[in-house]
C-alpha cells in the first residue's frame, strides 16, 4: 500500500515545488519590457513567464528592455535573475549595448550583476570602445573603474582611443574621454590595421588640442 502511494506524494510534491512556465505569457513579458512597465513585468514573471525567452531578433526580455531604455523594467528582470550577458541574434547583450548607448543605469546593473568585461560585440569590441566612440565620459570612467581592458583591440584594429579620435570631432567630450583612457594605462603607440598611431589619425583629422594631449601622454608619430 504504501508503494503505491509514496509516488503519488512525491508527485504532488514535486508539482508544487517546480515553476511552471506557460510560453504564452513570453510575448506579453516582451511587450512589458519594451514599454518599461515594472508592474506587469514582475506579475507575468510571477505567473510563469521564462525569464529568458526569445523575441524579436533573438532578444531576451532584459535586451529588449535595454534597447528601449526601459530602465525599471530591467531593473525587475535584473533582480529576477534575469542574464546581462545573454546576447541576441546580433550580439548584443544588456550590458554591452548599455555601455554602448550611454544608458548608465542600466550599465551600473548589468556591472553589479556579474557582466562579463571580457565579452564583445559583433566588431570584436568591448563595451568601452563604443562608449568612447560616442564619446560618453561617465560611461567610459564607469568602465574603466569596473576594469575593462583599456587596450583592447577590436576586429577593425581599433583600441577604444583609436575610435575616440577616428570617430570624434577633437571637442572637449572627446579631449576629456582620450584623457580618461591615457590616464587609465592607454598605449596612444599601437597601431590600427593601416599601421597608424593615434597620434597620426589625429593630426590628420585636425584635432590639435588631442594631438597636444597625445603628446603630453607618450603620443608617437
Amino acid at each position: 500500500m504504501s508503494s503505491v502511494s509514496q509516488p503519488a506524494t512525491s508527485s504532488a510534491a514535486a508539482t508544487t515545488t517546480s515553476k511552471r512556465v506557460d510560453p504564452s505569457l513570453n510575448g506579453p513579458l516582451q511587450q512589458a519590457a519594451a514599454a518599461n512597465d515594472a508592474a506587469r513585468v514582475r506579475e507575468l514573471l510571477a505567473r510563469g513567464a521564462e525569464i529568458e525567452s526569445r523575441g524579436h531578433q533573438g532578444r531576451t526580455p532584459l535586451v529588449t528592455a535595454t534597447k528601449n531604455r526601459a530602465v525599471d523594467a530591467a531593473r525587475v528582470l535584473i533582480d529576477a535573475g534575469a542574464d546581462v550577458n545573454a546576447k541576441d541574434d546580433i550580439q548584443d547583450s544588456a550590458y554591452l549595448y548599455a555601455g554602448a548607448e550611454g544608458y548608465d543605469a542600466i550599465l551600473r546593473m548589468t556591472l553589479d550583476h556579474g557582466a562579463d568585461l571580457k565579452s564583445v560585440n559583433r566588431y570584436g569590441g568591448t563595451a568601452l570602445i563604443p562608449a568612447a566612440e560616442h564619446g560618453f565620459l561617465s560611461t567610459v570612467q564607469m568602465l574603466i573603474k569596473a576594469g575593462v581592458d583599456v587596450n583592447h583591440v577590436n576586429t577593425p584594429v581599433w583600441t577604444a582611443l583609436h575610435e575616440a579620435v577616428v570617430y570624434g570631432d577633437g571637442s572637449q567630450k572627446y579631449q576629456d574621454v582620450v584623457t580618461a583612457l591615457l590616464d587609465a594605462g592607454a598605449d596612444p603607440n599601437i597601431r590600427d590595421g593601416q599601421g597608424r598611431t593615434v597620434l597620426a589619425n589625429a593630426r590628420n583629422n585636425g584635432q590639435t588640442a588631442i594631438v597636444r594631449i597625445l603628446l603630453n601622454h607618450g603620443g608617437a608619430q
